[in-house]
């Protein structure tokens, strides 16, 4: 019903930037909490940020002042621009939706490798 797909990822030059991209569909992201997750070989899944359907917005520490998650409600789509990227960013993203009764849905996930 829910489905999701990233794309936007790449190698890119420590210092340099991406915007990723997860397209929804099977429910409004309107609607909906969103958020980006990372992980990186040998880590957990970390919440790198997260927008709710409100328009709130949060941050993992490491990325506030360099990362903006957005949302884009006639295209169901929701963007994580990445500016100053840092090697320590590299890692597989992954957009998640929350939708009813708290289920969560994944997309594939889009690799994002920083290179210094």
């Amino acid at each position: 019903q829910v489905q999701l797909v990233e794309s936007g990822g790449g190698l890119v030059q420590a210092g340099g930037s991406l915007r990723l991209s997860c397209a929804a569909s099977g429910r409004a992201v309107s609607i909906s909490t969103m958020g980006w997750y990372r992980q990186a070989p040998g880590k957990e899944r970390e919440l790198v940020a997260e927008v709710s359907s409100g328009g709130s917005t949060s941050y993992e520490e490491s990325v506030k002042g360099r990362f903006t998650i957005s949302r884009d409600n006639a295209k169901n789509t929701v963007y994580l621009q990445m500016n100053s990227l840092k090697p320590e960013d590299t890692g597989v993203y992954y957009c998640k939706l929350i939708g009813s009764s708290w289920l969560d849905y994944w997309g594939q996930g889009t690799q994002v490798t920083v290179s210094s």
